[in-house]
């Protein structure tokens, strides 16, 4: 069990269930997944793209990525059905809590000018995303070898049903929100 999941289970659910009031230790919000996507709309001209940004993924998240392809056909993208369009990878429990902890500790606070991750990023049912610009802030990318600056999605996924609730259990495992 990683560090964030001991955290979760011993500080923060007890907290969570105060605060909330939760009669029931399964009502208390859980982090379910992380997904983090890479769009590359350059791959339809250059294939060589989208090994670039799979092996950066792949560095950063410890994981293979999974390559996404178009699902219609967009004319005014110059897009046809099947081509790749990006590519992403889902972590789930310690990949995701070890990748959840290096990029609230470590990556985050890389970033130029950083004053903490905007709260904008909720949909409603508990679910939080936020994108990054550059994939340099993370350790694993070794500056030298990329071929282009590239930015990146990340979603968390919970079982919170309110955006209060998901910004609390991700505040508790440190989320550097700002005010």
């Amino acid at each position: 069990m990683s560090r964030l999941q001991d955290k979760y289970n011993q500080e923060i659910a007890p907290a969570l269930m105060s605060k909330f009031g939760y009669k029931s230790v399964m009502e208390i919000p859980k982090l379910v997944k992380i997904t983090i996507n890479i769009g590359l709309g350059e791959a339809k001209e250059n294939s060589k793209v989208i090994d670039a940004a799979c092996g950066d993924l792949a560095a950063i998240t410890g994981q293979k990525p999974v390559i996404t392809r178009a699902r219609k056909s967009v004319a005014n993208f110059k897009l046809r059905e099947g081509m790749v369009i990006g590519c992403k990878v889902t972590l789930r429990r310690d990949k995701m809590y070890e990748f959840m902890d290096r990029l609230f500790n470590i990556a985050l606070p890389r970033v130029r000018d950083f004053r903490g991750i905007s709260a904008n990023g909720f949909d409603g049912r508990g679910n939080f995303s936020f994108g990054i610009k550059e994939q340099l802030i993370f350790p694993e990318i070794d500056y030298d070898k990329i071929d282009k600056i590239r930015g990146m999605d990340i979603n968390f996924v919970t079982t919170a049903k309110t955006d209060e609730e998901a910004r609390e259990l991700l505040k508790l495992f440190g989320a550097p929100f700002h005010a």
